[in-house]
């Protein structure tokens, strides 16, 4: 949550100043990145929505927890993201279409070229701090609203190169520098949209963490085999369902010890486990002997 506010305090200032910058200037490219910077608030204000759903305790209604509100945030933010490339790739190639390399186009204002540098710069920032706070706490949401700092930086790339290429005679480069980012904007809203829906159907958390839950299943007192290890992810979590072998012989309180331990192992060993359920399937020693 903290990041969401330092992020909704940075748009206010960085919107002022490229309004600012793009009125002083005359150049009405800065003036619709400034818009661009203020409707970031928006999606912001939607992952803070999200990560405070996803963050509430499990109840009646929802009694396996509400993790899977990040994932509807980051959908959000993936669909946000997509019309922003657009919008950008569209500008784009509509402006070389009608050839609108003009003076008054892109005027070429030095203050809006300092705005365009500072955009770069504070939102790459931003976006490195982000993703590190979305890495750290596992939160789709925020590393989507990483990722639109990022598109935002490299939206401003795009004003900075097409107001530079004017004061330097080649305005064309704009138009060109848009559609290139057009391209990446979609890439990067795809892979959120991916991650987030698999989150949402039950997708496994991959062979790479099974194969080391199961070598460690395997490692644990009186586990005579692994006979079923499935996991699903649950917004950012993990539900993890196991079946093992043991002695048919041991007492039951025996039998429900290994269960325990198999089970605690499990979720001290893989922090984002949110339940483990582990079934114990009975083993005939003097068959397999």
């Amino acid at each position: 949550m903290r990041a969401s506010l330092v992020t909704v305090f940075v748009n206010i200032v960085l919107t002022a100043f490229k309004f600012f910058a793009g009125v002083v200037g005359n150049s009405t490219a800065m003036i619709a990145d400034a818009l661009h910077s203020f409707s970031d608030m928006y999606t912001t204000f939607i992952v803070m929505i999200g990560v405070k759903l996803a963050n509430r305790k499990a109840d009646r209604g929802h009694p396996y927890g509400h993790e899977r509100f990040e994932c509807v945030a980051a959908i959000i933010m993936s669909v946000v993201l997509i019309f922003t490339g657009a919008g950008i790739g569209w500008s784009g190639i509509r402006q070389i279409r009608d050839g609108d390399f003009g003076e008054g186009a892109i005027p070429p204002g030095l203050i809006a070229l300092v705005a365009a540098v500072a955009t770069i710069a504070i939102k790459a920032f931003m976006f490195a701090y982000k993703r590190g706070v979305a890495r750290k706490i596992n939160s789709s949401a925020l590393m989507a609203d990483a990722w639109h700092h990022l598109s935002d930086s490299l939206s401003s790339i795009g004003s900075f190169v097409g107001i530079l290429g004017a004061r330097l005679g080649f305005p064309i480069l704009d138009p060109l520098a848009a559609i290139a980012i057009c391209l990446f904007i979609f890439k990067v809203a795809v892979d959120i949209f991916r991650d987030a829906v698999g989150k949402m159907t039950d997708k496994s958390c991959g062979e790479e963490i099974e194969s080391e839950m199961h070598r460690l299943i395997l490692s644990q007192e009186s586990v005579l085999g692994v006979d079923l290890l499935r996991t699903r992810l649950f917004g950012d979590k993990i539900f993890v369902d196991v079946e093992i072998g043991a002695d048919e012989s041991k007492p039951l309180s025996e039998a429900h010890g290994i269960a325990q331990r198999v089970h605690d192992a499990i979720e001290a060993e893989f922090p984002k486990v949110k339940h483990c359920t582990v079934h114990v399937n009975p083993v005939c020693l003097s068959v397999i002997s």
